[in-house]
């Protein structure tokens, strides 16, 4: 029998000592924290390294071993719509939210008196963004290579339906390129348990970074804000998310304790991307299938970003409250359109929904886009949750979009995070059998 781990060296543990580690750091040695910084830069590149060829080999693969070729377009397109409605979901609960709780309201700020130039970078990012156009041709890299180097998702996941669908093509002579692929995704699948053994240097590095930069202090004037968004996101991952894993035959609070040392990985890195290959392989582990978690997960990093969604549109309500800018119901129904658009646009990176709501303030011009201002010091705080919120939200797009698809185990998924009720079945199924 094997014995059992010590405590100290479950990495989820390990992961949060080291959080609590940076804390305290961050808090009492503010300047040797901020040196840091290169701990939790040098894990995520780690992980960004390998996240490119992964997504490769697991599309490829998965395509290529469909029978169906229809089935890759209708996968995609079942994903899509998911991600648009529960995105749109997403906006008007924190458009809602913002209303209710009323997070700016008190401040009065005079515009005339905000510091326009510590978010110039961030407006000049936003003014600068692609047309749709542009957009659709950067989806095309310039050489095979080029959308590995520069590592855009995008890029690298048309690369690979475009070779899913030749080696599906060619039948019986690009089985040895098939079985090729299979075996350089099982060497960096073995690469990434590696990286992920230094995880909580990596996010003990960024969070005594965070802390020792911003200090727990710049907090207090925002703290109703930032309880507003901790709290509606924490309601939108239980009831809506909940909701449809419910609907779906699993429990959601399951699911969550199922990705802990991964959600306590994005907590310390404020970064989704770094815990997105353990994510693709334990979606494959509670039964999803293979080629759907390699097309869903890649896509939903820039399409179904719940997170970013709703601190969007609570953030731009909260700029209006704070600086007493009126909105009336047509500019809200307007705000809701543009950042319905504007959020696809983000990525899993630090510090993108920033960029992202610059853009989307610039778009609608009753609201000062010097009000940024307001939340630059708490929005790194601000991004832990965006981050967490994003990555359970793909995560469950992914269990959905394969129970659609039918290529759902249920018995897997009923035994790792099922219901109470799936559980039970999956039980008398197997006795029955």
């Amino acid at each position: 029998m094997q014995s059992k781990k010590p405590f100290y060296r479950i990495l989820y543990v390990q992961v949060l000592i080291a959080i609590a580690i940076g804390i305290l750091l961050g808090h009492f040695r503010p300047t040797l924290a901020v040196e840091m910084k290169p701990l939790g830069d040098g894990f995520i590149k780690l992980i960004k390294m390998v996240i490119g060829p992964i997504i490769f080999c697991t599309v490829v693969a998965g395509i290529a071993g469909m029978q169906d070729m229809k089935k890759v377009g209708r996968v995609g397109a079942k994903a899509l719509l998911y991600f648009e409605i529960v995105s749109t979901v997403a906006l008007v609960i924190g458009l809602v939210a913002a209303h209710l709780f009323q997070p700016g309201a008190g401040f009065n700020v005079d515009i005339s008196t905000l510091d326009a130039k510590a978010i110039a970078q961030y407006a000049e990012k936003a003014a600068h963004g692609d047309s749709m156009v542009t957009f659709l041709l950067n989806l095309i890299p310039n050489t095979f290579a080029d959308a590995f180097v520069k590592g855009d998702i995008l890029q690298i996941l048309i690369l690979a339906l475009l070779c899913g669908f030749a080696l599906a093509m060619v039948g019986e002579r690009g089985k040895p390129v098939l079985d090729l692929i299979d075996r350089i995704a099982t060497v960096i699948f073995q690469v990434v348990h590696i990286i992920t053994k230094v995880a909580p240097l990596g996010a003990f590095g960024a969070m005594a970074f965070t802390i020792g930069k911003y200090g727990i202090g710049s907090l207090l004037p925002l703290l109703k804000l930032m309880g507003t968004f901790y709290f509606t996101a924490a309601l939108f991952v239980l009831v809506v998310l909940g909701g449809i894993a419910r609907m779906a035959g699993f429990s959601i609070t399951r699911f969550i304790a199922y990705i802990k040392e991964e959600l306590l990985i994005v907590l310390g890195t404020s970064s989704s991307e770094a815990a997105l290959p353990h994510l693709m392989e334990k979606l494959e582990r509670i039964g999803c299938s293979k080629s759907v978690v390699g097309l869903v997960v890649p896509t939903g990093y820039s399409f179904n970003l719940d997170g970013t969604n709703i601190y969007m549109t609570m953030a731009v309500v909260f700029i209006a409250q704070a600086t007493n800018t009126d909105l009336t119901l047509t500019q809200q129904l307007t705000l809701l359109a543009v950042a319905m658009l504007t959020s696809k646009g983000a990525s899993g990176v630090t510090g993108a929904g920033f960029i992202t709501l610059a853009a989307t303030l610039a778009v609608v011009p009753t609201i000062p886009v010097a009000g940024m201002v307001l939340i630059l010091g708490i929005d790194r705080f601000m991004s832990e949750c965006r981050a967490l919120t994003n990555f359970i939200g793909n995560g469950v797009a992914s269990v959905v979009v394969s129970a659609w698809e039918k290529e759902l185990d249920r018995k897997k998924l009923a035994s790792l995070v099922g219901t109470r009720a799936s559980r039970t079945d999956a039980a008398l199924a197997k006795e029955t059998a």
